[in-house]
């Protein structure tokens, strides 16, 4: 690293609390689940506004509520009970590359999960490391005959090198526990210091002069990379940084 230890935490700790507070909220996707008490309808709103982040944040938060309406501003109960017919409001909805036809796959898997569990956060607890984790949440999320091929794009995997940033951007949403109220801590079988940052644009912009991350390509490699050496500052809450160098990146600043 190119600055010594304590003089980089010291940098990074300040732009997480600088960041980490409610007014982050208003600006951010993580404002959807925020709207919801109901622990399903938080995982549910928030698994689809972490994997529909693509472009602008506003855009993204209007398209995340545009589907939340759809679902009647109740997706655990659209989900668990909704009948064919109400699968025709759903038709039409498309983000990006994201279209009713991933989404009616997505809604079926939902289901077909919540019949059979409680919370979505036994999906991800199969492995010993968070690759592992990933990668058979993946398999599971698209174990069902009739998951589209094209859908499987939606949902990023390490066994296609992927750096996995919104799925592991929903995880930091889900497991993070502190007393700052942006992170929701609702999922406690999974640990912090297991998280994996997310790495965007500004995270990566603001990483490499500080020489936390070296690696050229952005893929799982560098995630873990990244993640490695934000272990070094804070061992058992790494991914708190994303916060310090994400804030920083969107702010244009430096750190």
């Amino acid at each position: 690293m190119h600055l010594k230890i304590e003089q980089l935490r010291h940098q990074l700790d300040t732009q997480y609390e600088r960041y980490n507070r409610p007014e982050f909220i208003q600006n951010d996707p993580i404002q959807i689940p925020h709207r919801f008490t109901l622990r399903q309808d938080v995982e549910i709103s928030a698994l689809f506004a972490a994997l529909l982040a693509w472009g602008q944040r506003p855009t993204i938060i209007n398209k995340v509520n545009e589907l939340m309406r759809r679902m009647d501003d109740a997706p655990h109960q659209f989900i668990t009970q909704h009948h064919d017919e109400d699968l025709k409001g759903l038709l039409g909805f498309c983000h990006r590359t994201f279209c009713d036809t991933d989404l009616l796959y997505f809604v079926h898997f939902l289901r077909h999960w919540y019949e059979q569990h409680d919370s979505l956060e036994t999906a991800f607890l199969v492995g010993h490391t968070q690759r592992e984790r990933l990668e058979n949440f993946h398999t599971t999320f698209f174990s069902l005959p009739d998951a589209p091929s094209r859908t499987r794009k939606h949902v990023a995997t390490p066994a296609r090198k992927s750096a996995c940033k919104r799925v592991n951007m929903y995880l930091r949403w889900l497991v993070r526990r502190d007393n700052h109220g942006v992170d929701f801590g609702l999922w406690t079988q999974l640990s912090m210091a297991d998280l994996i940052m997310p790495i965007d644009l500004h995270v990566e912009r603001q990483a490499r002069p500080l020489g936390l991350l070296t690696r050229k390509l952005v893929d799982w490699q560098a995630a873990e990379e990244l993640t490695a050496n934000l272990r070094l500052l804070d061992p058992m809450d790494p991914v708190k940084y994303d916060f310090a160098l994400f804030g920083a990146g969107v702010d244009r600043g430096s750190l």
